[in-house]
């Protein structure tokens, strides 16, 4: 009589496979806090680097001394806030995410310097306090 023989996996072989399986879950499972938070970091960052352009283009499409869709007088230091969707106000409000602040570094005569900083969030003062984040352009113009 011929003995039937069967191919079979041992309980210890199962246990040692879902013990190597719930070990890389766990890894796995905390990363993703980190990798939310990394994406929260750069969805701010690339707002408030389109917000720093959209404040510098404004400043270049000026042909006098007042940009026209932010109202900055080229001179004279102005902060302006935006919110999440990159609406513009010049107050700090409830719906607040970022504020841009505009400063002029002396430049010689004929050239305008524009140092752009924008911070986020926006209750925080980078003079009094330290922003989570913040993205910073040099801009010159040519006032000819």
């Amino acid at each position: 009589m011929k003995r039937a023989s069967y191919n079979a996996f041992s309980l210890v072989e199962v246990t040692l496979a879902l013990g190597i399986a719930a070990f890389c879950l766990i890894a796995v499972f905390g990363l993703i806090p980190v990798g939310v938070q990394t994406n929260r970091n750069a969805a701010s960052q690339t707002a408030a680097t389109n917000i720093t352009a959209s404040v510098i283009a404004d400043m270049r499409a000026t042909t006098s001394s007042i940009s026209p869709q932010y109202r900055i007088t080229f001179g004279a230091p102005k902060t302006l806030y935006f919110d999440g969707a990159g609406q513009v106000t010049t107050s700090l409000g409830p719906n607040s995410r970022y504020r841009a602040g505009i400063t002029f570094p002396s430049s010689p005569v004929g050239l305008s310097y524009a140092d752009v900083k924008v911070t986020w969030p926006a209750p925080v003062d980078p003079a009094a306090g330290t922003p989570s984040g913040s993205v910073e352009m040099f801009a010159a113009f040519d006032r000819n």
